[in-house]
């Protein structure tokens, strides 16, 4: 862990509850596991790992003034359901609070949640690792995905992707239209690799 990561462990910690103190480590170690089995950078993984529940504890009326201050434009699932606001504004607060200058681990941040279509490997860890952490034991399939996951990162990513939905469904909870972009996305590439 480099000095840096280090400050910005130390100081993440005093802004999270405990709870999601434990599982922003337990994230931090399970995506640094993946980049060291995908062949990544381990710190940038770790680090990005620290930086994304960042925004999380965040009482909503304060992030929704963080947003306005920072320009954040949000969607309506995401004006409706605050809790979806952590990931963008965690991004932001990753560079302008916690001086991190490393795009893609601030872009790891921002789609921690909804994922995107076309994902760097660092993105595709973070995603991935927010959903298997020691911690997690409530998903559907977690035993199948957390295996998957250091076997095939993309079929993994496919299949939380799918099992979110089919919660969200379930709970009657809204959408957020890029997770449901990013799936389709995932599938379509699974489809092409299946029809060759």
């Amino acid at each position: 862990m480099t000095e840096e990561t280090r400050i910005i462990k130390k100081k993440v910690k005093k802004v999270l509850d405990k709870d999601r103190y434990q599982h922003t480590l337990g994230v931090a170690y399970t995506a640094a596991s993946l980049a060291m089995r995908y062949g990544m950078d381990v710190d940038r993984a770790f680090l990005a790992g620290i930086l994304h529940d960042c925004a999380k504890n965040i009482p909503n009326d304060e992030k929704f003034a963080l947003c306005k201050k920072y320009k954040i434009k949000l969607s309506d699932v995401e004006i409706a359901a605050p809790s979806l606001i952590h990931s963008k504004l965690g991004a932001v607060l990753g560079e302008k609070l916690y001086g991190v200058k490393d795009a893609e681990v601030l872009s790891a941040v921002k789609y921690h949640t909804t994922g995107r279509p076309g994902m760097t490997m660092l993105e595709m860890i973070i995603f991935t690792a927010d959903y298997i952490e020691p911690g997690r034991n409530l998903a559907p399939n977690l035993h199948e995905i957390r295996q998957m996951a250091f076997i095939d990162l993309q079929t993994a990513v496919t299949k939380i992707l799918g099992d979110t939905l089919d919660y969200l469904a379930t709970k009657k909870q809204p959408v957020d239209p890029m997770t449901e972009k990013t799936y389709n996305y995932y599938c379509s590439l699974s489809e092409d690799v299946s029809s060759k």
